[in-house]
């Protein structure tokens, strides 16, 4: 009879990218993020705190937790801006660049060799004569996805 060498210790793969040792690490603590940027549209903040709750509930195991996570992720908005991306033949603005930046901070207390801080950016154009107003709640979403994706990826997924 063969002796079962297999080890209790698991790392799961999933298709969604995560590499997480559930025997290790069972919860996250997901702190909202608040508004540090001079512009804002209002319904920013609880959007993006949403999808990135939201991410890690449906893409994990791990349960959240208010205080004392395995992990934790906090952060601000520090930045929410539009700039001219480019100019008609008659002079004026015809496409816009939004652009939104997070500050993310995390912690892994199972390993603290995977923490960091960093920034993480996402952009979005659109046609300036659509006027922001008409498009914002769209691109916002587009963009919360965005930076929850690479927030995902930079905090459970090694590859």
């Amino acid at each position: 009879m063969i002796p079962n060498l297999l080890s209790s210790c698991k790392v799961t793969y999933d298709f969604n990218g995560a590499s997480i040792d559930y025997t290790k690490t069972k919860t996250i603590q997901i702190a909202d993020f608040p508004i540090r940027s001079s512009y804002v549209w209002g319904p920013m903040g609880p959007l993006f705190n949403n999808q990135l709750k939201d991410m890690f509930a449906n893409h994990t195991r791990l349960i959240q937790v208010k205080r004392d996570g395995d992990m934790v992720i906090e952060g601000e908005i520090t930045q929410y801006s539009q700039r001219n991306k480019s100019v008609s033949s008659e002079g004026n603005s015809a496409q816009t660049e939004l652009s939104l930046t997070v500050n993310v901070r995390f912690t892994n207390n199972t390993n603290h060799s995977k923490d960091f801080e960093k920034s993480f950016t996402a952009t979005q154009t659109y046609e300036t004569a659509e006027g922001l107003n008409s498009v914002q709640e769209k691109l916002v979403t587009l963009m919360c996805k965005e930076l929850t994706d690479q927030i995902f990826n930079a905090t459970v997924a090694d590859w």
